[in-house]
């Protein structure tokens, strides 16, 4: 089986605005089979953004989990983040999970790991994905040099992303937490 690639999400904080966008491109192969995927979602009253990378399967029942947390923990995000991390990487199931999540609320973002990681950025950037790298470079450029929002910020490094990632698309979903 050929393996699928795709993907760019990216979430961006500033002035009291979290955006995550992510572009709508999945690749089987050489071939690009979908162009118009969702991959970020709103959780817990909408009060969350979530996006995944990798398996759209495995990324969509991970937040499903989340969604449980976040309900158990009502609401607090980095409690929730823990204990899914913990469940992902000591459940035997769970393990075999192959995706990334990136995780967004007014105040906070992470990126969890099935290998437990709960990352939070030094500065109020985060990607993943086939380019999340190129992403994360163009985000953390305007985000240092330019007073652009966090919507422009997130809508121009997908943009440039795309021109340089085959993986890529242009068709962007962005979510925003005002």
């Amino acid at each position: 089986m050929n393996k699928l690639k795709s993907t760019t999400v990216l979430v961006v904080r500033r002035n009291g605005i979290t955006v995550m966008g992510a572009d709508g491109q999945v690749t089987m192969g050489s071939s690009v089979i979908k162009h118009s995927a969702r991959k970020i979602r709103r959780l817990y009253k909408g009060n969350v953004l979530v996006g995944f990378a990798g398996s759209a399967a495995d990324g969509l029942a991970l937040m499903e989990r989340l969604e449980t947390k976040l309900e158990e923990f009502r609401g607090n995000l980095i409690k929730a983040c823990v204990e899914l991390a913990k469940d992902w990487r000591l459940d035997r199931s769970l393990r075999r999970l192959e995706a990334l999540l990136l995780v967004a609320d007014k105040e906070s973002m992470y990126l969890l790991s099935g290998g437990g990681d709960i990352i939070e950025p030094d500065e109020p950037v985060l990607a993943i994905g086939s380019g999340g790298d190129y992403a994360r470079a163009c985000a953390l450029a305007l985000y240092r040099h330019t007073d652009l929002s966090a919507e422009d910020i997130v809508r121009e490094s997908l943009r440039i992303a795309g021109d340089i990632c085959i993986y890529t698309n242009q068709n962007f979903v962005l979510e925003k937490l005002e």
